[in-house]
C-alpha cells in the first residue's frame, strides 16, 4: 500500500489498482458491505434479532431472520436499498467521492462506471445523504472555535440583466447561505444552511456546538456581536489575523466548498444544497484515516438512509424536507 493518502502523510491511501484487487467483482464488494455494516454478525434489519439465516436461496435477499420471518439483504434499510447497480460500483463510487477533495461529478462518475448519468447523479446524492448528520448531534466543540458564514451560487454578472438588477443585500439574495464553525484543537468543521445571517438565526447555530466557556472567533459581523468569550478581526479594515484571533481555518473550508462549486460541479441547486454541505463536512472530518477507514465510515452512515428518486426530485412524501 501507498505510505500515505494525497496531503496527509500520516494516513494510508489505495490505489485505483489496490481498489480493483480489493473489489474484483460484486460478490467481493458485498462481503465487504457485510462486514462494514454488521461487523459483529449479521442482525436483522427489521427486528433487530440476531437469529439470522445467512444461506437463505434468493437471488437478492440473502438473509431471513428466524424470528420475524422477514428476508432482506445488506442495501436494506441504506441509500444502496431498490438499486440495480451493483456492488461493485457502489465500493467504487463511495472511493471515488471520498477522495476526491472537490468532490465528483455525476458526468464522471457516469464514464468512470459505466452508468447514464441521471442513474450517477441519483447515486451520488445518495452516498451524500451517509455524511448527513441530523441536528449534528456530537459533543459540541471545546474550542477555540471560528465562526463564520459564506454565500452559495452564481455570480451576478453572469445573469440576465432583469434578474440581475433584483439582487439586494449582502451576499445578494441569488445566493444560498451557510454557516459554519471549525474548532481549531481538532480541525472538525459542522456547517449548515441557514434561511438568513442574522444574530437570531447564526447565534444559536454558533452556541449548539461550542462548549460553554470557549473562545470564539469571528469577523465583525453584527450578528455574532452578543456571544459571550468573543474576539472578532475586522475584515472591511483590513485586519484578518490579530494575535490568536482570526478566522483563517474555516474561511479555508469555505474555499475548498466554492472550488467544488466552480471547478466540478458549476452548480449546486439550493434544494440540494445540504447535501452538498455535509458531503464536503463529512469528508474533511473524515481526512485524517485511512481511506479504508473512510469507506467503511460513509457504508456506516449509509444505514438508515434511503432516498427514493421521487423524494430527492420534489414528488415524494419528503419533498418538503429536501
Amino acid at each position: 500500500m501507498p505510505k500515505s493518502g494525497p496531503g496527509r502523510h500520516e494516513r494510508t491511501g489505495i490505489s485505483l489498482i489496490q481498489l480493483l484487487r480489493l473489489f474484483p467483482d460484486n460478490a467481493a464488494a458485498e462481503r465487504w458491505f457485510i462486514e462494514q455494516r454488521w461487523p459483529d454478525g449479521v442482525c436483522c434489519h427489521y427486528c433487530g434479532s440476531e437469529s439470522v439465516q445467512t444461506s437463505a436461496k434468493h437471488q437478492t435477499m440473502p438473509f431471513r431472520c428466524r424470528d420475524c420471518r422477514k428476508r432482506f439483504s445488506v442495501r436494506t434499510g441504506t441509500v444502496m436499498q431498490a438499486s440495480n447497480l451493483g456492488y461493485q460500483k457502489w465500493a467504487i463510487a463511495i472511493y471515488l467521492m471520498t477522495t476526491s477533495l472537490k468532490g465528483v461529478s455525476s458526468m464522471k462518475l457516469h464514464r468512470d462506471l459505466g452508468i447514464s448519468q441521471k442513474a450517477a447523479w441519483f447515486m451520488a446524492h445518495r452516498l451524500r445523504d451517509a455524511w448527513r448528520v441530523d441536528g449534528h448531534p456530537e459533543l459540541p466543540f471545546l474550542g477555540p472555535v471560528e465562526a463564520d458564514e459564506t454565500f452559495v451560487g452564481g455570480k451576478a454578472k453572469n445573469m440576465h440583466l432583469a434578474k440581475r438588477k433584483q439582487l439586494t443585500g449582502r451576499g445578494g439574495v441569488d445566493k444560498v447561505a451557510v454557516v459554519g464553525v471549525k474548532d481549531r484543537a481538532t480541525k472538525q468543521v459542522r456547517a449548515t444552511v441557514v434561511p438568513h445571517v442574522d444574530g437570531k438565526t447564526v447565534r444559536p447555530f454558533v452556541l449548539a456546538h461550542t462548549a460553554k466557556g470557549a473562545t470564539i472567533y469571528t469577523d465583525e459581523a453584527v450578528a455574532y456581536s452578543n456571544l459571550a468569550h468573543r474576539e472578532a478581526v475586522n475584515h472591511s479594515a483590513g485586519e484578518y489575523v490579530r494575535g490568536q484571533a482570526g478566522i483563517n481555518g474555516i474561511e479555508s473550508f469555505w474555499s475548498m466548498l466554492k472550488r467544488g462549486y466552480v471547478g466540478t460541479f458549476h452548480k449546486m441547486s439550493p434544494v440540494h444544497l445540504h447535501r452538498y454541505i455535509a458531503e464536503f463536512e463529512g469528508r474533511h472530518n473524515a481526512r485524517g484515516r485511512d481511506t479504508i477507514d473512510q469507506m467503511g465510515a460513509m457504508v456506516r452512515g449509509a444505514d438508515g438512509r434511503r432516498l427514493r428518486y421521487a423524494d430527492l426530485i420534489g414528488h415524494g412524501r419528503d419533498a418538503t424536507a429536501i
